[in-house]
């Protein structure tokens, strides 16, 4: 259930990211391409996100950890633009998905995007009973 959610609030959070149009970052929906189909486009490429940050971004991150003291956390900005552009580069096979035109932009898209996750985190976490 908490995948399926972290689904739909990176989802969204894609969408409002291709609403700004300085940031260079869009997504194409597959066939015929009306609002259906936009909708699922960016549930996939949501979907896929979601697995690229959990599967390789864990990864990295662990391996980043003395960069992450070094940088005092900045670095992270670099791994959220470079799982962006990750996902990006595994859509761009087919005629639908993400696309990520400058890397710098990326990295702007990437903080959109992780603040808007930072905000419904805080929003839909269940709250402790004590």
């Amino acid at each position: 259930m908490r995948f399926l959610i972290r689904v739909v609030i990176n989802a969204f959070a894609i969408w409002v990211v291709t609403l700004i149009p300085a940031l260079m970052v869009s997504v194409i929906p597959f066939p015929p391409g009306e609002t259906l189909q936009f909708v699922l486009t960016l549930l996939i490429v949501a979907a896929i996100f979601a697995l690229v940050n959990t599967l390789i971004g864990t990864v990295i991150k662990v391996l980043a950890f003395p960069l992450y003291v070094l940088t005092l956390g900045l670095i992270s900005l670099i791994i959220n633009a470079f799982l962006l552009w990750l996902t990006a580069w595994l859509t761009h096979w087919w005629n639908w998905g993400l696309r990520v035109e400058d890397f710098w932009w990326g990295v702007v898209a990437a903080l959109i995007i992780s603040l808007i996750n930072w905000v419904f985190g805080l929003i839909l976490r269940p709250q402790r009973k004590d």
